[in-house]
């Protein structure tokens, strides 16, 4: 699909960009802290890895320190001894060794305190000969505040604290556990201790200052920044699911209109409600297409079994992805009602699917809606399989022009707010 024009940042435009980062800024030492930093191997989580990798573009020195041992990568990386250093793509990677653990539980909460005391520990290996000027405390949960502040008071570096969940409101409001409870009481003072130790609180969630400022943050700290894309890459990549796209493309030669869901099948991504919306929606010519894996995946085929207008598929490559949704009509996202979505969302899949130039129907009820500030697809009720129905069908009536229409809109959208060009800029422009 072709760009509207509106807010496309060609080649010549990203290398200015970068060239600009380089006179704006003195080339910088930054020391990355992300537990669960993935790679383009290794799987999520991608964030540290497209803003180090921007940054080393720009002319940073860029270190990324993550764990062993993450629940959220597809592959792990593989050495012995208690560390380990590996680049990829010109991003410098410290590995520090951590046990594994099979779910939420102790043995995660021991992962979490190995890696942390590990931080201290091999402080000097951590630096590496490194005099960082910036540091960055990534990991969701709050404890590395303190080997990040340690790190940042040896080497007279600024210390930025990266917010990407609420902890520990999180555990509180969707696991239900007790303020009371040891655990809450640790994240709690962590949180509050970053805050105030910090010199700027980067937010991904872009509604959550009021809240930080309750905890005792100074407001002037606040900086949203949220999840990005790299276009870049996003616009190179033209592989495709050869399966997937041949059967997509004879249900539209037959007159279906087809929208997909591309991720993980989990409890929280509310798929059952797509599935009955399938089923209310049996005797219509859509097909939808469920690309993905997770716990819930075999209860979501028992639930789909006899309906024909539902297909699921295993998951593709990441360098697949690009090309593969842009040949469905229509792009699915939903997630279970959450009292912490209030504080906005800033999700990877959502930037993905503006970035393929398709409509999206998003049932997701947050404090920000980037669909409707895009005009890029119908927002709808989660958790109610009757408008989720009514949304597919509404997309489905439009025409072709008006859902083109939704889908530039939501690639200028994307491009103007997600670029990660633009936010390894603006992240560096805080300080």
């Amino acid at each position: 699909m072709p760009d509207s024009g509106r807010g496309r940042l060609i080649p010549s435009k990203r290398k200015f960009l970068r060239a600009a980062a380089i006179l704006q800024f003195a080339p910088m030492n930054i020391l990355y802290i992300n537990h669960y930093a993935g790679s383009l191997k290794h799987g999520m989580e991608y964030r540290p890895f497209y803003l180090a990798r921007e940054w080393r573009k720009a002319g940073h020195q860029v270190r990324v320190v993550a764990a062993s041992f993450s629940h959220v990568r597809h592959k792990q990386p593989q050495f012995s001894g208690s560390q380990s250093l590996e680049t990829m793509d010109g991003v410098e990677y410290l590995w520090l060794k951590t046990p594994s653990y099979p779910s939420n539980g102790v043995l995660r909460f021991w992962n979490m305190l190995v890696f942390c005391f590990q931080l201290f520990w091999r402080s000097a290996r951590v630096l590496g000969g490194m005099k960082p000027d910036l540091v960055i405390a990534s990991s969701t949960y709050p404890m590395d505040i303190f080997p990040a502040r340690f790190l940042a008071k040896r080497s007279g570096a600024k210390l930025v604290y990266e917010v990407h969940d609420l902890w520990p409101l999180s555990p509180i409001e969707t696991g239900g556990m007790s303020p009371k409870h040891p655990f809450i009481r640790l994240m709690q003072f962590s949180e509050d201790f970053a805050y105030r130790a910090s010199d700027r609180v980067v937010s991904l969630l872009p509604l959550a200052k009021n809240y930080m400022l309750s905890r005792g943050m100074p407001p002037d700290k606040f900086v949203h920044i949220p999840n990005g894309i790299s276009f870049e890459e996003w616009d190179g990549q033209n592989e495709v699911c050869a399966e997937l796209v041949d059967q997509t493309r004879v249900w539209k030669a037959n007159g279906c209109f087809t929208i997909a869901y591309a991720g993980s099948h989990g409890v929280a991504n509310s798929l059952i409600d797509l599935i009955e919306a399938a089923r209310r929606l049996k005797d219509e010519n859509i097909k939808i297409v469920l690309i993905g894996d997770g716990l819930e995946k075999r209860a979501l085929e028992k639930a789909a079994q006899g309906l024909k207008n539902v297909y699921f598929h295993a998951p593709i490559p990441k360098q697949q992805i690009p090309a593969t949704l842009r040949e469905f009509d229509a792009l699915y996202i939903g997630l279970k009602d959450n009292p912490l979505y209030r504080f906005g969302i800033s999700l990877n899949k959502l930037f993905d699917y503006m970035a393929a130039g398709r409509p999206i129907l998003n049932a997701i009820n947050s404090g920000n809606d980037p669909v409707q500030e895009a005009q890029a697809g119908l927002t709808v009720e989660p958790e109610n399989s009757i408008k989720i129905a009514e949304g597919l069908l509404r997309l489905s009536r439009l025409s072709q022009s008006e859902r083109q229409k939704m889908g530039e809109n939501g690639r200028v959208y994307v491009r103007e707010n997600n670029d990660y060009a633009i936010l390894a800029q603006r992240f560096l422009e805080t300080m």
